[in-house]
């Protein structure tokens, strides 16, 4: 019976010896595409090709290990179905799950007589012949543990060759044993490739030219095309502005517009440490330098080296580290705490401030050779009330920041804009985009309309209610609007009196009344 099995499925094995030479030749011509690989997929494909075709291994495979994600998946195959090669990319198996992952775990070879006898055996990709023999051996790494799998069938049932067959397909093993590491590390840098550049795209996204200015404002346009012009050479800029302008979102966009973009944007507030901590934070310190120096330290200084330093809030230092300052701004050199070292950087400066230096050099309390410096290119971001006319374009850029946040859909109505329009927004685009965040969390539709902005009084921190707010009239017979959008509005323009509301709508006040409970109206109280 094996006879006539062995002519209809396979090669003719004859003798040991012939076995042994067959073998010897298959391994010289694995050597010889290993020695010409140009292409790692290419090498492995060719290799299985000459076990399947010289060898009688039918359908082999190499599987590779993911320690990241503990599976293992198919990074070669050999087989004359497209749709089965397709499908192989799709293929894992955990460490210790069916006999591939059995193989990986314990980093031995298995072995099987006939598949069919095995429960264990998974055929995920309907490769093998059930009723033929399994040969499954480790693929090793330079320290000895398991990296892969090289399996494949023989062509005839079970015989007295299954342990020449098996010493062979491990010989295989140990010679794809460099090609695989290579292919694994090729994979962990592409994918490594395709994270950095994925996280390029995401960063151009976010700071790139067009994305950075929202509004159409002379005061922001001017703005823009400063950051556009400054941002290819390495002068230092000084960006002015109150706090929750954005200082900090164009000092990005800046570095990541620059030709220091692909090395570090590092960012350091200078208000936020006492003066014996902002020498160590900025220059670094040597081991020992002082009680918690416990190891050496690179400062914010070096780790820009090549990139940016972001130094907001630069009008809060002291005039005795002004000086300290001005030395490495100077001569592009520091020294650590605590060491005696001199250390060249290569650093661009963009520092912040929502102090008038000016006055501060005319009162002493800033050194003016440091402003200097540091006044290269000065770039001042208008405050919010100064481009009312920008609010209505940033609010919906904001609100399309927070709909992808809150993972919903999320819409702006006229009259709320005209409401924003109508304060001053002592706080800024911060305070702007802190109101409509609140907006969004009351708004359970999804829609914001006035009755749900709060706006705070600049002062007292009391609501400021519509009546105080210079609301233009609104045609509430505009079919464009909806029956909540026109009631709103017909409130707004009677000061939330209710009454004086359903008389502009020809409504009773038993009706509005019911309308603003069923639509969920948050009613203002005057």
């Amino acid at each position: 019976m094996n006879t006539s099995i062995m002519s209809k499925r396979g090669l003719s094995v004859g003798s040991r010896a012939e076995l042994v030479e067959r073998q010897f030749k298959a391994l010289c011509h694995i050597s010889q595409i290993l020695c010409r690989a140009k292409n790692i997929e290419e090498t492995l494909d060719g290799i299985l090709a000459v076990l399947h075709k010289e060898c009688g291994l039918l359908h082999g495979v190499i599987s590779l290990s993911d320690p990241e994600h503990a599976v293992l998946q198919v990074g070669a195959l050999y087989s004359e179905s497209e749709s089965v090669s397709k499908a192989s990319s799709a293929v894992r198996y955990q460490a210790g799950e069916g006999i591939t992952g059995r193989i990986l775990q314990h980093n031995t070879s298995i072995v099987l007589g006939r598949i069919s006898s095995e429960p264990r055996f998974l055929d995920r990709l309907a490769l093998y012949d059930l009723e033929l023999p399994f040969i499954g051996v480790p693929i090793r790494g330079g320290d000895g543990s398991a990296i892969g799998v090289l399996a494949a069938q023989p062509d005839v049932p079970a015989d007295d060759y299954l342990p020449e067959r098996t010493a062979f397909m491990e010989a295989v093993a140990d010679l794809l044993s460099q090609t695989v590491r290579l292919l694994v590390n090729v994979e962990k840098g592409q994918t490594l490739a395709s994270e950095r550049d994925e996280l390029r795209r995401e960063v151009r996204g976010k700071y790139g030219f067009e994305n950075m200015v929202v509004g159409h404002s002379e005061g922001m346009r001017q703005v823009f095309d400063q950051v556009r012009r400054v941002a290819k050479w390495d002068s230092t800029v000084l960006i002015l502005g109150e706090s929750g302008t954005g200082k900090e979102l164009i000092s990005s966009a800046i570095h990541y517009n620059s030709p220091r973009a692909h090395n570090r944007f590092v960012r350091l507030n200078c208000a936020s440490l006492p003066e014996t901590l902002l020498e160590s934070e900025l220059f670094g310190h040597e081991k020992g330098a002082f009680t918690n120096a416990v190891k050496q330290r690179k400062g914010r200084f070096e780790q820009a080296d090549g990139g940016t330093l972001f130094l907001d809030e630069i009008g809060e230092i002291s005039p005795m580290f002004q000086a300290k300052l001005l030395r490495v701004l100077q001569e592009g050199e520091l020294e650590r705490v605590g060491g005696g070292q001199t250390i060249k950087v290569d650093v661009r400066i963009v520092a912040a401030t929502n102090r008038n230096l000016e006055a501060e050099v005319e009162k002493g309390k800033f050194r003016e050779d440091l402003y200097y410096r540091l006044n290269v290119m000065a770039i001042r971001i208008p405050p919010l009330r100064e481009r009312l006319v920008d609010v209505p374009e940033l609010s919906k850029f904001l609100i399309g920041k927070i709909a992808k946040q809150q993972g919903r859909e999320l819409r702006l109505t006229d009259n709320a804009v005209r409401m924003l329009m109508g304060y001053e927004w002592p706080g800024n685009v911060r305070q702007l985009e802190n109101c409509l965040e609140r907006a969004s969390v009351m708004s359970e539709e999804g829609i914001i309309d006035c009755d749900v902005i709060a706006l705070p009084d600049n002062y007292s921190g009391n609501a400021i209610m519509p009546s105080t707010i210079a609301v233009q009239e609104v045609d509430l017979n505009n079919p464009e609007m909806d029956e909540r959008e026109r009631l709103i509005a017909a409130l707004e323009q009677a000061g939330w009196v209710q009454a004086k509301a359903a008389r502009l709508l020809g409504m009773t006040p038993r009706q509005i009344a019911y309308r603003i409970q069923t639509m969920k109206i948050n009613v203002r109280k005057i």
